[in-house]
């Protein structure tokens, strides 16, 4: 590991909006008496990065709690900073695979999840966040009907998602295949315009249309998981930073 991620690693150490292992307190329902210090509703950022979107939208609405999620801590320090020195106190950070996440909250804690340009996980439908794998785990801890959006540049996800979502009767709140391109004003889209992550810049700077979706979580206890072929993203498979067949 470099001198750069153990310097960053120390430093987190030192930020009480980090939680990580080793995990020194129970925090499943407990969020909000033991950090937050108010009732108001908790949003997540699941694979939140460098967590721009965490802290950008903690601070467009500062009536709302926001807690990034990610296993990578070195990217997680750059929103944690940021949060602690502009004294953000309805933001924090939990270091954990996501898969996990039904550990760290209580049945009904969470109100609204983002998921903002996660890996499109091709070869494997169990390890896509929007799967039915992770819809069970989600439902553990979010209330009933609770909003998800997906932002993504990835056609592959994008088309798997709104395939699960078909299959399974969610209401979709609104769905878009070009969140910039879409030429009606409509407040549906606000929040999802008015931030871009620092792939969704490069995506875009690429010449990539953004993906979005939002929908509703029913609870339920069956789930059908789509079966369909879909065209594989063929920049991906030659890496993220690069791009085929593109001018």
């Amino acid at each position: 590991m470099g001198k750069n991620k153990l310097k960053k690693f120390a430093e987190m150490q030192t930020f009480d909006n980090v939680f990580q292992p080793p995990y020194e307190k129970k925090m499943a329902g407990r969020w909000r008496e033991l950090f937050f210090g108010n009732d108001h509703p908790i949003v997540l950022e699941l694979g939140c990065g460098r967590g721009e979107y965490t802290v950008g939208l903690a601070k467009k609405y500062p009536e709302k709690n926001f807690i990034g999620v990610d296993i990578k801590g070195a990217r997680m320090w750059a929103g944690a900073k940021q949060a602690v020195q502009e004294g953000l106190r309805n933001v924090a950070f939990l270091r954990t695979n996501i898969e996990f996440i039904p550990t760290f909250f209580a049945a009904d804690e969470v109100d609204e999840i983002w998921i903002t340009f996660c890996d499109p996980q091709m070869k494997k439908a169990t390890k896509r966040l929007t799967s039915t794998w992770f819809m069970q785990r989600y439902q553990q801890i979010i209330r009933e009907n609770g909003l998800i959006h997906l932002k993504t540049d990835s056609p592959f996800l994008y088309t798997y998602t709104t395939e699960m979502l078909r299959l399974n009767a969610y209401k979709v709140i609104c769905n878009t295949q070009d969140l910039y391109g879409e030429t009606e004003e409509n407040a549906l889209f606000a929040d999802a315009r008015s931030l871009q992550t620092h792939y969704e810049k490069q995506w875009l700077d690429r010449g990539l249309s953004i993906k979005y979706i939002e929908w509703q979580l029913a609870h339920r206890h069956e789930w059908q998981e789509p079966t369909i072929e879909i065209e594989k993203d063929t920049y991906r498979s030659y890496g993220r930073n690069y791009i085929s067949n593109q001018p």
